[in-house]
């Protein structure tokens, strides 16, 4: 049997997971990777998407992740994301709503100056990646 590394996802705010895993697999900027037992280390960043991780029982976990950096080392990944959220912890009608804000200032005249498109899509991006992470 294969051993396990410890997983730690961490916000500014608080640790949303700390525990052993079998296997690990984060959205990284240049393409999701995967990270087992005695993975060679390396640092990269994070784009928004879902953190996956078998837990030691073998039970699968998805985790909202968005922005920030993951270190891989032989027996512990780490992940220092600008926010995240357990599947469990995802509030539904605040990501809907949070879309439909997002896509009305992204429908709104591109020529107005005071409407952050860049901060828009963020949000966008953001709120459907936990829509989808939701109804998994």
């Amino acid at each position: 049997m294969a051993e396990n590394i410890h997983l730690e996802v961490v916000t500014p705010e608080k640790i949303v997971v700390s525990e052993e895993a079998q296997i690990v697999a984060a959205p990284g900027s240049l393409g999701e990777f995967g990270v087992l037992s005695g993975h060679t280390p390396f640092l990269t960043t994070l784009k928004t998407g879902i953190l996956r991780y078998t837990d030691a029982n073998g039970k699968e976990h998805y985790v909202f992740v968005s922005g920030g950096f993951a270190e891989a080392l032989p027996n512990k990944v780490t992940v220092l994301a600008e926010s995240a959220e357990k599947r469990s912890d995802i509030d539904l009608e605040r990501a809907k709503e949070a879309l439909a804000r997002a896509e009305k200032r992204l429908a709104e005249d591109r020529a107005r100056e005071d409407i952050d498109f860049a901060r828009a899509r963020g949000s966008l991006e953001r709120a459907t990646v936990r829509i989808r992470l939701a109804g998994l």
